[in-house]
């Protein structure tokens, strides 16, 4: 159990002696340390209730408040704050407890849930592009902590693998392809051919009813379009694997539209059939007349020429799903602007009888220095696989430059960390709401909130390790187990907040908020780096040495733990 959880619990005690209702018994980290390490505001929500004076309800819970053994005497602050200073013996049991228990203080959630994360999705014969990172790198993200705290989590990467690019796709195949090029460069063959098919259609009426009937082929099991169609789905599958593979993801599951295909006609059949959807000027449509905001904007199943919507495909997704995993929750990682349509979705799976707890984990856009949508000076959509070797690059110029004496292997790995690091960092910083700007120099820096100045703040505790080792002193593992004892308020301040990884960790998924874990991990480093300054380590004599040696080494833990829960990784090193 947390520090923060115990004092809840009798702060929870104090309320029911008091005749007050214990669920108010919220306990916080201070907002200003001056008064304490944490409070709470329950007399002032209670007095509200009982139309009383909140200090004078404040002091009838202290009363009743045993906390001799944690903290010094509780105060009253404000219009009826109650304060809590933790005691150093206290503070230096917790950290302790938190270094030896093998989970760094984070406990595994009460009610494990099976949760299936949908991200990623990229289209077959297309590029992935800028507009992939944030639902790839937000998805994996959640998915690692949802994992930490003990959840079961399906990943899920539903690919377009299907849809009318390619009948294009297959005619420029037949009649354009240039095989050569399709094995250097398989996706921009792919996307050259759909190009230059889009080209003629313009000026070629009749090529445009051919290219139709080439995806009618496929869509009625021809072999030799669904050959073709097969080996494009492979050749960007396996483009798509070296990215992941390049960003540390993977997937459980890659079940693309097309895997679905089959079950469209009979689930609308039958949701007609049910009288869930009816027939309106010619297409299927679900209706809800029973939300307001959605009276007028129903669910289209099926146009008036029989084909088929993307809302057609989730819905078949979620019965498969369903049936399948039986899940707590189904999480889906999109564009903002698609929230419309996941409203309909889950609004039509409700219908449908399916009770999931469905989200839509929406984000904002990335956008270029001129606070537009980030694309290429061409105007084309700036490709993920570019942008990722060029932070790879731009890494490696500054690592080349602070350590030219590093081994070429070595600088490159280095840069691999930095670079991709500094990247997800960049992202997953934001309140996933927001639009952000790309800065390569901003996201590259050493100073401030970035993922090479947290990587910067475990290198620094990794070299004090080194250092401790090559002077003989016995304290210089990499994990030291002395006994931790807070004396120093630079310790304290830095224990404190080692101590609110497991709460940061718990409420990043309330929120579906990786930039909660981000915040977190910046104050953490900040907090080192103030007791770094304040407290000499080696300098120290020995029982403080091996202290300070020991709460820089779970510092180093809960860093490297919190980074690789952001998909991060850490080099010994820079």
């Amino acid at each position: 159990m947390s520090l923060q959880s115990e004092l809840q619990q009798h702060v929870a005690a104090a309320l029911r002696a008091s005749g007050i209702d214990e669920s108010l018994a919220v306990v916080t980290p201070s907002t200003d340390t001056r008064f304490g390490d944490f409070q709470t505001n329950a007399a002032m929500v209670a007095a509200k209730a009982l139309k009383r004076n909140p200090r004078e309800v404040a002091a009838l819970i202290l009363e009743h408040l045993q906390v001799v053994d944690l903290c010094e005497s509780p105060t009253v602050a404000g219009a009826g704050f109650i304060n809590f200073k933790v005691l150093d013996t206290t503070l230096s049991d917790a950290v302790n407890a938190v270094r030896n228990n093998g989970h760094l203080g984070v406990e595994s959630v009460k009610k494990r849930k099976t949760i299936i994360i949908d991200f990623s999705s990229p289209n077959v014969a297309k590029p992935m592009h800028v507009g992939h990172i944030r639902s790839t790198i937000l998805g994996d993200s959640l998915a690692r902590i949802a994992r930490h705290l003990g959840h079961q989590v399906v990943t899920d990467n539903h690919i377009g693998d299907w849809g009318t690019q390619f009948g294009k796709v297959i005619y420029g195949w037949k009649h354009l392809l240039n095989r050569e090029s399709l094995e250097q460069a398989p996706i921009a063959e792919l996307v050259r051919l759909y190009r230059e098919v889009n080209a003629l259609e313009e000026n070629d009426p009749a090529l445009k009813e051919t290219v139709r009937l080439e995806l009618v082929k496929l869509q009625q099991g021809d072999a030799e379009n669904l050959e073709i169609w097969k080996q494009a789905v492979a050749l960007s599958w396996k483009e798509f694997e070296r990215l992941y593979g390049l960003l540390d993801i993977t997937f459980d599951e890659r079940l693309g539209e097309s895997f679905y295909n089959d079950a469209l006609g009979p689930l609308v059949d039958r949701l007609l059939a049910e009288k869930i959807a009816q027939l309106s000027e010619g297409a299927v449509c679900i209706f809800f007349p029973e939300v307001p905001a959605m009276e007028e904007k129903p669910c289209l199943i099926r146009k008036s020429d029989g084909g088929f919507l993307y809302a057609t495909t989730d819905l078949a997704t979620l019965e498969y799903r369903e049936q399948r995993w039986k899940p707590d929750a189904v999480w889906y990682v999109t564009g903002a602007p698609q929230q419309l349509h996941f409203e309909q979705v889950f609004a039509a799976g409700r219908k449908m009888g399916i009770s999931t707890d469905f989200r839509h984990i929406a984000f904002g856009s990335i956008l270029g220095e001129d606070r537009k949508m980030m694309k290429t000076r061409s105007g084309e959509n700036v490709e993920l696989g570019g942008l990722l070797n060029e932070a790879i690059e731009r890494a490696l110029a500054v690592v080349g430059e602070k350590n030219p004496e590093l081994p070429k292997a070595e600088q490159e790995e280095i840069a691999r960390l930095i670079g991709l690091g500094a990247v997800k960092y960049a992202d997953l910083m934001q309140h996933r709401l927001t639009d952000y700007v790309f800065s390569w120099e901003k996201m590259l820096s050493f100073q401030g909130n970035t993922a090479p100045y947290l990587q910067n703040a475990y290198v620094r505790i990794r070299s004090i390790f080194r250092k401790a080792t090559s002077e003989g002193m016995g304290e210089g593992t990499s994990t030291p187990q002395a006994p931790i004892t807070i004396t120093d308020p630079a310790e304290r301040s830095l224990a404190l907040q080692i101590l609110k990884f497991g709460e940061v960790l718990h409420s990043v998924l309330e929120d579906q908020r990786p930039n909660l874990l981000c915040l977190y991990l910046y104050e953490l480093a900040d907090a080192f780096h103030r007791f770094y300054e304040a407290c000499p380590i080696l300098k120290s004599e020995d029982s403080v040495r091996s202290s300070r040696l020991a709460l820089a080494g779970v510092t180093a833990d809960v860093l490297k733990t919190g980074l690789s829960l952001l998909g991060i990784g850490v080099p010994e090193r820079m």
